[in-house]
């Protein structure tokens, strides 16, 4: 773990690092551009040599059929059911009072104005394998999908080393309302969403969150599909004063980097004391857990830790860095709280663990990355619906929009848009 403190020479310089912008390398960038134009080129074939090449896997069947979502929730066991569908229903819940809502009404002309949403028809969720399935991402992605009421959510997830999806992570699906599974992963199915194979029809939106290589495959194909945020490897601060408990913290730092590879934790504080405890608590707990594979690389390169001069000061890093969790402990949070305007979510207090949310708290934890937080919002239910402007006339308000478009249309010049209103007010 990196410390660093206020008073030593480099401050101003490490502390000026924070404020980042995420950007794939030269090299993602070349082998993200060469997957899409295979996939783009050679369909299904693409996919399957790239599944082979990347994850040392022949795919025969793309598809998961409906029948093995099916299996896979009847042999859940009680626990595993108890749990998805307790967070399934926070989910959904929360993604319902999020809709957004048609409405109409007048401008000063008198002129019927307003606005309708529709869900988009089909819509992809790229769900993570990796070192672990990521059961809670099928649930905060796809659930909201069908809280919007997408008719068909296409799910593309890369397989285990066996060519079958985890049963645990079918379940959900088969919960949360997927309508289509597919055991693609990586950069080509990102490609394959987009543009269509053989057997997957394009989308209309993305989502979901991935490695570095899916964050810019969404990236490239953005235009010819819309997309939704680009949340990348996975990352915490957390900003505490002396009222933070040091076990607690030093918890959510290990939740943090058990995610393994380009994960990120932050710890900043401006008591010395709780920084040392925390150092500790660190260490004490790590030696405790199962996945240290995972967990030592990130300790090592991947935490940080830094003595700030005043919690507000800890508040303007917190925006530089744009986090996409933020675990907030102070006594003042009414003060502090407010200074906060970049970090995907919010979770207050010494009892609100950032694993909460991650399983089962209610809003998405799909959330932004790298420093995207600065230029975009987690995910809502609100990105799966496409909205579409309403304008309705009569004479009289035409009448009384004439003048002013009669002016636009003239420092403009274009006399022929003038005229089309014009005639109607004769």
């Amino acid at each position: 773990m990196k410390v660093l403190r206020h008073t030593d020479p480099d401050w101003k310089q490490a502390a000026a690092a924070l404020d980042r912008r995420a950007e794939a390398s030269d090299q993602v960038r070349e082998v993200v551009a060469g997957v899409i134009a295979e996939v783009r080129a050679r369909g299904d074939a693409a996919l399957r040599d790239f599944t082979e090449r990347f994850d040392g896997l022949r795919l025969n069947e793309l598809q998961v059929p409906a029948a093995e979502l099916e299996v896979a929730w009847a042999q859940a066991g009680d626990e595993l059911r108890a749990a998805l569908e307790a967070s399934h229903r926070n989910v959904f819940d929360f993604a319902r009072r999020s809709l957004r809502q048609d409405w109409s009404g007048t401008n000063a002309q008198g002129a019927e104005v307003g606005e309708v949403y529709h869900p988009f028809e089909r819509v992809g969720c790229y769900v993570p394998g990796g070192s672990a399935p990521l059961v809670s991402t099928a649930i905060m992605t796809v659930t909201l999908a069908a809280a919007a009421g997408v008719p068909e959510i296409v799910v593309c997830t890369p397989s285990g080393r066996d060519g079958r999806v985890n049963p645990g992570l079918l379940a959900a699906l088969k919960l949360a309302g997927a309508t289509e599974v597919y055991t693609v992963g990586g950069a080509q199915a990102i490609a394959a969403l987009a543009y269509g194979t053989e057997s997957i029809r394009p989308v209309a939106k993305i989502f979901g969150p991935g490695n570095s290589f899916v964050v810019e495959a969404k990236r490239q194909v953005f235009g010819a599909v819309a997309i939704d945020l680009l949340p990348g490897p996975s990352e915490v601060l957390i900003l505490a004063d002396h009222t933070g408990d040091p076990a607690f913290i030093a918890a959510d730092i290990l939740a943090q980097a058990e995610h393994g590879k380009d994960s990120q934790a932050g710890f900043l504080t401006d008591d010395a004391a709780l920084l040392d405890a925390v150092l500790a608590e660190v260490e004490r707990q790590a030696a405790t857990l199962s996945r240290q594979e995972q967990l030592r690389p990130v300790l090592d390169k991947g935490v940080f830790c830094l003595l700030v001069p005043s919690l507000a000061e800890g508040a303007c890093l917190v925006n530089a860095y744009a986090p996409e969790h933020l675990s907030l402990i102070t006594e003042r949070e009414a003060e502090i709280l407010p200074l906060i305007r970049t970090a995907g979510a919010i979770f207050l207090g010494n009892h609100s663990p950032v694993a909460v949310g991650d399983f089962l708290a209610g809003p998405s934890h799909t959330l932004p990355t790298g420093g995207a937080g600065k230029s975009f919002p987690g995910l809502t239910v609100d990105m799966f619906q496409r909205r579409t402007s309403l304008i309705r006339l009569n004479r009289d308000s035409c009448t009384r929009s004439e003048p002013v478009v009669r002016a636009f249309a003239a420092v403009e010049g274009l006399d022929a848009h003038g005229a089309s209103v014009a005639i109607r007010c004769r």
